[in-house]
């Protein structure tokens, strides 16, 4: 496949499935909502350094493998429900935020176009990473979904250079999409907004992402 031809259908294709709800998409929300954009940004360059897990293995020739073995593919499945399940119980756990931002605060935070993260929460920026990073590297879509965007793009005498230039390519896209939506989410006006009912976010997205690892471990069975 001519390279620009290549390079345009994983760009398309990536994208969509960059921006189709999932774990990382409910990871990123709730770690931005919560914590700040600092956090969410951390949270995104993360999930981007897991995606490059998937990116070599992918290149090796495993995901084929993994997507093509029940075994393996159900024993990725269990260990990434629970691990989404642990962070579901996490934000489930959240606990109301005693300190109340007023007006005239955010007010003054505008004009720096940042609202200052919760002081209440505090933890390593590896922590945060290590979260993104392990939330996109335990799910188990992703050799299904490797093996399915490689085929299209990959041939046998495809040289190196070019499957490295189309794995950067993919972990590029996938941090401007995740630092756009954390941006947005960071907005004064809304994050103030958010900030209210913290708690009840933490608790709704926590939620969500432990059925999501409900789902994946019952649909292994």
């Amino acid at each position: 496949m001519e390279f620009w031809h290549g390079f345009l259908l994983i760009t398309s294709v990536h994208l969509l499935a960059a921006a189709s709800p999932g774990p990382d998409f409910v990871l990123v929300s709730r770690e931005t909502l919560t914590k700040g954009r600092r956090t969410g940004l951390i949270c995104s360059l993360g999930i981007t350094l897991g995606l490059a897990v998937h990116i070599i293995y992918s290149v090796l020739g495993l995901a084929a493998v993994i997507a093509h073995s029940q075994p393996l593919l159900t024993a990725i499945k269990w260990l990434g429900g629970g691990y989404l399940i642990y962070l579901g119980w996490q934000g489930i756990q959240a606990k109301p935020n005693q300190q109340t931002v007023s007006i005239d605060h955010l007010s003054k935070q505008q004009s720096t176009t940042q609202l200052a993260p919760n002081p209440t929460i505090k933890e390593s920026t590896f922590a945060t990473l290590r979260r993104g990073f392990f939330c996109n590297v335990f799910n188990p879509k992703a050799p299904v979904y490797f093996v399915a965007i490689f085929t299209l793009v990959l041939s046998p005498d495809m040289p190196l250079w070019q499957l490295s230039i189309y794995g950067v390519w993919m972990m590029v896209l996938q941090m401007a999409w995740f630092s756009t939506v954390v941006m947005l989410l960071s907005i004064p006006a809304i994050l103030h907004r958010f900030q209210r009912f913290e708690h009840w976010i933490d608790r709704v997205l926590g939620t969500a992402m432990m059925l999501l690892g409900l789902n994946l471990i019952f649909r292994s069975r």
